[in-house]
């Protein structure tokens, strides 16, 4: 879904809101709090967070599966699939798959690690312990009940971590941020800590920060006429980024959240675009939503995340490879 504009202008409407929010929040907790949750047999590592959509909780599991790779592990990706039809558990595979069948986030793992999407994530997750994982991150998994998370990660967008401070549907929080940090092990803060955040979290928590940033191919683009689309949690970062690197953004296309396009749905941008001699752009997310034919007519910028420490991402695992028990 796209961001409703009252969730930033219109404080009224949020607040007639705020009971549903209270309710639906409460349930969220009360589910993703079971006791004696199921187990897999390799340890799970949970990146979630605590607003819909757009903090960066697929770019960041991506960090750590690269970074898993690195240390010789046998990292594999387990999340739901949204978007996708395919209940699984069942093994991604790119050259065989579609996002309407696994979801456009299961897509973008595949190319880095074994991912597997299953409605129920202990499912998933023994599944990939039976085909080799030696750990199993979980992408959007904070709120999931099913399965034991040995340590769980929360991704924090920077520039406004809590959103307006209400719980959906008043606002884009999926619970209390104090429930939420309770069953949380660490924090990463994608961005600037604009509203000092950081200092003010439990000091039980592991606290770090990272950068989104394109990735060094899309500096091609600098002073280039684009007309930009996304389907995206927050479509007007991505355009705001390109205009960041230097691009000409004549035209910007927002779609909902993980939209399945449609040729009808593309075929226009894409004329647009070449009429003026624009070059058409969109997100790595949204290029595996194309059809083979549009996605060849399309420059993809992928994004890839920065840590501020240079240590943080070794420390990070360290302290979760370390919570098994």
């Amino acid at each position: 879904m796209r961001a409703p504009d009252f969730w930033t202008t219109d404080r009224g409407l949020s607040r007639f809101l705020e009971p549903f929010g209270r309710i639906y929040g409460a349930i969220t907790t009360g589910r993703a709090s079971r006791e004696n949750q199921p187990r897999a047999p390799v340890p799970v590592i949970s990146i979630g967070g605590i607003t819909v959509g757009g903090a960066g909780k697929t770019p960041l599991t991506m960090s750590l599966t690269r970074r898993l790779l690195e240390r010789n592990e046998r990292p594999a990706v387990v999340l739901r699939g949204y978007g996708g039809n395919l209940k699984g558990p069942v093994r991604v595979d790119a050259n065989l798959h579609t996002s309407r069948e696994v979801g456009d986030e299961a897509l973008l793992h595949a190319a880095t690690c074994p991912t597997w999407v299953a409605r129920k994530r202990v499912d998933g997750a023994r599944a990939a312990a039976s085909d080799g994982a030696s750990v199993v991150l979980l992408d959007d998994g904070h709120q999931h009940p099913s399965i034991h998370k040995d340590f769980g990660i929360v991704v924090l967008d920077g520039a406004k971590p809590l959103g307006n401070g209400f719980v959906f549907p008043a606002g884009p929080l999926r619970e209390n941020p104090s429930d939420a940090l309770n069953r949380a092990n660490a924090v990463v803060m994608i961005g600037e800590d604009s509203e000092g955040l950081l200092q003010r979290l439990p000091d039980a928590l592991l606290k770090y920060q990272a950068d989104m940033v394109p990735h060094r191919n899309a500096f091609s683009l600098q002073g280039r006429m684009v007309v930009a689309f996304a389907g995206i949690g927050y479509p007007q970062k991505f355009f705001a980024m390109l205009e960041a690197i230097g691009a000409r953004v004549v035209a910007k296309h927002p779609f909902e959240d993980h939209e399945p396009f449609g040729p009808a749905d593309i075929q226009p941008i894409l004329d647009e675009a070449f009429a003026i001699n624009a070059i058409p752009v969109t997100t790595a997310k949204d290029a595996v939503r194309l059809s083979p034919d549009q996605r060849q007519q399309v420059d993809v910028v992928n994004i890839d995340v920065v840590w501020r420490n240079e240590h943080a991402l070794d420390q990070l695992l360290d302290a979760a490879m370390a919570r098994r028990n």
